[in-house]
């Protein structure tokens, strides 16, 4: 059972091919290799072509009973089906096992979201005696004032930032890029953390254009992002469970609340569907109430 030759292939074919992010990219891997160390687990020595239905079907059952969420499983389903139609592009197969495999029915989850007046509080915690302080400062403006994502955040480049138009310029999922306004006071904090803090750090070379950095003039890594959020919401008392991306779902529903157009949303998201920016859609009742009795011919 071999099977390191067709994921080395099928790696080659999402990053050329599909141009999809390394992140994108060693996921579907990851999922091909967990399918692969359950072959192994149940000694069973097939190759991609002799795979059927019946055991992708007990992988799932597995996959379910070690407590996986529906999420995940749903996740595993599309990269088996990736793997699975890329190997018939190839033409190292006629049928596709996948064909009929279905993935579990999942909620739409509506994603956690701040308030203006717990953003004011996570940024006003922050200790600008600090060196980091002010780094930290101009992230948490940058991530509310754009709706990046984290990956976004800690790869922003200072080559991309167009202060004199007021926009900054993004690479997101499959390095697509986009052109996000941004607000003066993120401007306002990243000038002070390049002109005061950044400036006095030994950058690595490969790192010079990298805006946000460490204490070791290196890029900044998400996990540390997702530690400094924590940090801060531990430190104002926060029960809410937050994350970088809580600041992107704030971002997006404050603008739909506002009254933005749902596709000027959904482009500086940089959401390929509006199916998935609708999600931010969920406005509060008093806000629903305000707007039927303001609009709605009978109400």
């Amino acid at each position: 059972m071999n099977w390191n030759s067709y994921i080395r292939g099928f790696t080659s074919f999402l990053k050329l091919e599909r141009s999809l992010s390394t992140n994108t990219v060693d996921a579907y891997v990851h999922d091909i290799d967990m399918f692969v160390r359950f072959l192994e687990l149940k000694k069973y020595s097939y190759s991609p072509k002799q795979i059927e239905l019946t055991h992708l079907q007990e992988f799932l059952k597995w996959v379910n009973e070690v407590g996986m969420s529906a999420n995940t499983q749903s996740r595993i389903i599309s990269g088996l089906k990736s793997f699975y139609k890329y190997l018939l592009l190839e033409n190292e197969l006629n049928t596709n096992p996948t064909e009929l495999l279905e993935s579990p029915k999942i909620g739409r989850k509506l994603p956690d979201t701040l308030n203006l007046e717990e953003i004011n509080k996570l940024i006003d915690a922050i200790d600008l005696s600090l060196p980091e302080g002010q780094r930290n400062k101009a992230m948490l403006e940058t991530l509310y004032s754009c709706g990046l994502r984290v990956s976004e955040l800690v790869n922003l480049k200072i080559s991309n930032l167009f202060f004199n138009d007021r926009f900054i310029k993004v690479i997101g999922k499959g390095d697509k890029e986009r052109l996000v306004p941004i607000g003066s006071v993120a401007v306002k904090h990243i000038f002070l953390y390049k002109d005061n803090i950044r400036c006095h750090l030994k950058i690595k070379k490969e790192d010079e254009d990298v805006l946000f950095l460490n204490r070791r003039g290196a890029k900044l890594t998400r996990v540390m992002v997702f530690t400094i959020i924590k940090q801060l919401a531990i430190k104002i008392g926060l029960k809410k469970k937050i994350s970088p991306h809580t600041f992107r779902h704030s971002f997006a529903t404050h603008l739909i609340e506002g009254g933005a157009d749902l596709r000027a949303v959904q482009e500086m998201l940089g959401h390929e569907s509006i199916t998935t920016t609708e999600i931010y859609t969920h406005l509060d009742r008093d806000y629903l109430r305000q707007s039927i009795i303001q609009f709605h011919p009978r109400a």
